[in-house]
């Protein structure tokens, strides 16, 4: 009798060579992202559909729905590539050729708060999240064992207003009792990661009164003020170049920060986001059914996400303990761990709401129910 894949794949006469190659062609269509490269992915036309632009970054977690493995039901997608910097800059102040697009969060929030900006809505999908304790690093030679040291001391910054840098200041001051105004920060003139993130937009840039705030010397980046001795520490989304060269007084604040990240997480149940996705109002006005079709998509995408990293992630992913990564991911945070929708995810943006008011950023404490589209409030996973 003729055996089916799964009578196959359970078989010991099923090598393990065969589970990987039919694993691979299962997830080939993946490849399609390193060919890509920085090109638009669109979709065939197909009449009577919705065409829409989407853009954000190439994510295993969006992976299939940038090559057409998902669907937005009646919609084909042009997919866009770019940096979040960039992004923000088209959204809120610039052509709003995007109708679907991962956002900065903060960003979008000082926006909304600010300047009255009501053209697109968020929508409760969560692209890019990020535990921050990693991302502080320090001279060495400062004195600086602790986030309490952190007191008094010069510390840099490229932007200053980004989702990152809120979150950071939230944490330092809510878990270690280091308020922003015990700090003497330094804007960089440069930001070392302007290629991946894109051009710093204005809503990243704000600087709220009542701190002290100075602007770095003309044409250094912030890795140069670290390296230079100019500042203490450094607050920042990316690795440093002083970091990542070695250099030897340049250190993370946390040098095992998955143990303190962890027990952040045990602590608060809070997994920070960074970036949401946002839809133009006047879309879902038109389609009313739109914002629940890309919701869906996004999820089914990250879904197989899941199974890619369930099945063969010990394969596909460079890194040698993977696998033992995954469970225990799983096992802390549950098999939902990058949830979407409004239920899982309101303690993390209700933070992020109190950081940005109280650090004098966002000009009111908001609300999720003013920031996501109506229709989304009640959007859960299957």
């Amino acid at each position: 009798m003729k055996k089916n894949r799964q009578d196959q794949i359970t078989s010991p006469l099923f090598s393990r060579r065969e589970f990987i190659k039919n694993s691979m062609l299962a997830a080939g269509a993946s490849s399609v992202l390193s060919a890509a490269g920085s090109a638009s992915v669109k979709a065939a036309t197909t009449p009577n559909k919705l065409s829409l632009i989407v853009s954000g970054y190439k994510l295993d977690r969006v992976e299939a729905l940038i090559d057409g493995r998902v669907q937005v039901e009646g919609c084909d997608i042009k997919f866009e590539p770019l940096g979040i910097g960039d992004i923000n800059t088209n959204v809120f102040s610039g052509p709003q050729t995007l109708d679907v697009t991962e956002i900065g969060l903060h960003p979008f929030m000082l926006a909304y708060a600010n300047d009255g900006f009501r053209e697109y809505s968020l929508l409760p999908i969560f692209p890019l999240r990020v535990f921050r304790h990693k991302s502080i690093f320090i001279r060495t030679d400062r004195g600086i064992k602790g986030p309490e040291d952190l007191r008094g001391k010069k510390v840099a910054t490229p932007g200053f207003s980004s989702t990152s840098l809120t979150w950071l200041r939230g944490i330092v001051q809510h878990e270690y009792g280091v308020k922003p105004e015990e700090i003497q920060w330094v804007q960089s003139s440069k930001d070392s990661s302007a290629k991946a993130a894109g051009k710093v937009s204005k809503q990243e840039s704000m600087v709220p009164k009542g701190l002290s705030v100075s602007k770095g010397p003309e044409g250094k980046d912030e890795s140069d003020l670290l390296e230079s001795g100019d500042v203490d520490a450094l607050f920042h989304a990316a690795e440093p170049r002083a970091y990542v060269e070695g250099h030897p007084k340049v250190a993370r604040l946390f040098p095992d920060f998955r143990k303190t990240e962890r027990s952040y997480y045990k602590k608060t149940g809070i997994f920070p986001i960074m970036h949401a996705v946002v839809i133009r109002n006047t879309l879902v006005d038109q389609h009313p059914w739109l914002a629940k079709a890309v919701f869906d998509a996004y999820s089914k995408a990250k879904i197989m996400m899941y199974g890619h990293l369930r099945k063969v992630g010990w394969a596909t992913i460079s890194l040698p303990w993977v696998a033992q990564e995954i469970e225990e991911t799983r096992a802390l945070m549950g098999d939902n761990f990058w949830p979407y929708g409004i239920a899982p995810n309101r303690k993390a943006l209700e933070a992020l709401f109190q950081y940005s008011h109280e650090q004098g950023l966002a000009t009111r404490r908001l609300t999720i129910e003013e920031l996501f589209h109506p229709s989304s409030l009640e959007f859960m996973e299957n």
